[in-house]
C-alpha cells in the first residue's frame, strides 16, 4: 500500500510540472501576428481600390499607406519572435523533465539510503508479536549491567567534600558490620543518591538477604528501580521479579506499579502500559514523583493506545487546546495535526522560558519532544530543567523519568 502510495503521488507531481509544456507544445493555434499580416494587406488593397474608384485623395491613399506599413512591419517583427518561442518553450520543457527525473531520483535514493524499503507493512498484529519478541529477547541484568557500563561511562559529578566524608563512615560501617538493616538501608539509599547504582544494587541486594521475610514491598520496589538504572534504564528479567515480589506484598505499591507501566512501554505495548498508569495517577497524589512523572507523558501514552479523548485527573489546571482548535485538529491531516502539535509544543517552551512553570510541565515538554522525534532539542531542554529543579529531589525524579521516556536520558 505505501508503495502503491508513493508511486501515485510522484506520477501526479510530474504530471501537474509537466502539463503546462505538453500543452503548450500541443497547441495549434496561429500566432496573432500572421492573423494581423494578412488583416494589414487586406487594408492595403481596400484602400487602392477605394483610391481605383476615386473615393478617397492620392494624399489620404498616401497617409494610409504609410500608417498600414508601419503595423505591417510591427506585426512582421512580431511573428518572427512567436517562430522562435516554441524552440524556447521546447528547452525549458526538456529542462523541466531533466530537473524532476533528477530530483524523483535523488529522492527515492534517499529513502533507500536511510529508510527501509524493504520492511513490509506491520498490522496489529505483526507490531504485537514484535513486541513480544523484544519482550523475550531481554538481556540479562548482567549483560544490560555490562552493556550500559561500556557505552555510557559518564562520570558522576563529585559530591559535596562534607557529604563525601559521611558516606566514606557510611561505607567503613556497613564494611565492619554488613549484616546491619539500618546501615544497609542508609548505604544503599545514599549510593543511590550519589548515581552508583551498582553499589547501591548491592547493598539492598543484601538488605533484603539480611531481612528475609520481613523484607518490604518497598524494598523489593526500590531494589527493582537501582536494578533498572544500573542497567540503563532497561528493566530486565530480573528486575521484573523484583517487582512482583514488590506487587505481591502490596499490590499498591507506587513504584512498583509505575515500573510495570514502563516495562510495558518499553516493549511496544502502550495499551497495557496506558491502564497501569492511568489507575495510579488516578490513585497517587499531584505530588508524588511518579504522579509527576506519568502526568507528562499521560496524554501522549493514552494516543498511542488509542485513547485520544482521554485527560488526565485535574488537566483542567494545565494549558490545554480550546474547544474549538481541538475540533479543527480532528480534520487536518497527518502532517497538519503534526504541525499542530509542534505549534502547541512551541507555545509551552515559550511559556516555560518566559514565566517557568511546574515540573511537570517541564516533564510534559520534554517527553512531547520525543515523540515528535527531536531527541537533541529535548536533551537540551532536559539540562536546562534538572539546572532549576536542582534542589527538588521529587520533581527531578519526575523530569527524570519523562527523559527517559523521551530516549534522552538513561
Amino acid at each position: 500500500m505505501f508503495w502503491l502510495l508513493a508511486i501515485a503521488l510522484t506520477l501526479t507531481v510530474a504530471l501537474a510540472i509537466l502539463w503546462p509544456f505538453w500543452r503548450a507544445h500541443s497547441a495549434a493555434a496561429e500566432p496573432a501576428a500572421a492573423y494581423d499580416l494578412r488583416v494589414y494587406r487586406d487594408q492595403l488593397a481596400e484602400v487602392e481600390r477605394d483610391l481605383a474608384r476615386g473615393i478617397i485623395a492620392d494624399a489620404d491613399a498616401e497617409r494610409l499607406r504609410v500608417e498600414i506599413g508601419r503595423k505591417v512591419l510591427d506585426a512582421d517583427r512580431q511573428l518572427q519572435q512567436d517562430s522562435a518561442t516554441p524552440k524556447a518553450r521546447n528547452r525549458h520543457a526538456i529542462v523541466a523533465g531533466l530537473a524532476l527525473i533528477l530530483l524523483i531520483g535523488a529522492g527515492w535514493g534517499l529513502y533507500a539510503r536511510i529508510g527501509t524499503p524493504d520492511e513490509p507493512d506491520m498490522g496489529l498484529k505483526s507490531r504485537i508479536a514484535a513486541a513480544e519478541a523484544r519482550y523475550a529477547a531481554r538481556p540479562s541484568q548482567a549483560e544490560a549491567e555490562a552493556r550500559n557500563a561500556e557505552s555510557n561511562p559518564v562520570p558522576r559529578p563529585e559530591p559535596d567534600p562534607e557529604f563525601a566524608k559521611l558516606m566514606t563512615q557510611l561505607r567503613d560501617a556497613v564494611t565492619r558490620n554488613p549484616d546491619d538493616p539500618q546501615g544497609l538501608a542508609l548505604l544503599a539509599r545514599n549510593e543511590a543518591r550519589l548515581g552508583n547504582a551498582l553499589a547501591a544494587k548491592e547493598a539492598q541486594t543484601h538488605l533484603i538477604e539480611v531481612r528475609g521475610d520481613s523484607a518490604s514491598a518497598e524494598d523489593h520496589a526500590f531494589l527493582a528501580g537501582v536494578m533498572t538504572e544500573a542497567a540503563g534504564g532497561l528493566i530486565t528479567a530480573e528486575a521484573e521479579a523484583e517487582i512482583g515480589r514488590a506487587l505481591a506484598l502490596d499490590p499498591g505499591n507506587a513504584q512498583a506499579r509505575y515500573m510495570v507501566g514502563l516495562l510495558q512501554a518499553q516493549n511496544g505495548r502502550p495499551d497495557r502500559a496506558f491502564p497501569v498508569w492511568a489507575a495510579l495517577l488516578e490513585d497517587t497524589p499531584p505530588d508524588s514523583p511518579w504522579n509527576r512523572a506519568i502526568r507528562g507523558v499521560i496524554e501522549d501514552l493514552a494516543w498511542l493506545a488509542g485513547q485520544p479523548d482521554y485527560r488526565p485527573p485535574g488537566a483542567d489546571a494545565m494549558p490545554a487546546p480550546d474547544a474549538g482548535a481541538m475540533a479543527a485538529a480532528a480534520d487536518m491531516s497527518p502532517e497538519e495535526r503534526q504541525d499542530f502539535i509542534r505549534s502547541m509544543v512551541g507555545q509551552l517552551e515559550a511559556r516555560l522560558a518566559d514565566e517557568g512553570g511546574g515540573p511537570e510541565e517541564w516533564a510534559r515538554l520534554i517527553s512531547s519532544l520525543g515523540v515528535l522525534g527531536e531527541t537533541d532539542h529535548a536533551r537540551e531542554i532536559y539540562a536546562e530543567a534538572q539546572g532549576r529543579f536542582t534542589d527538588q529531589p521529587d520533581a527531578l525524579a519526575a523530569i527524570e523519568a519523562a527523559a527517559r521516556q523521551a530516549g534522552v536520558a538513561q
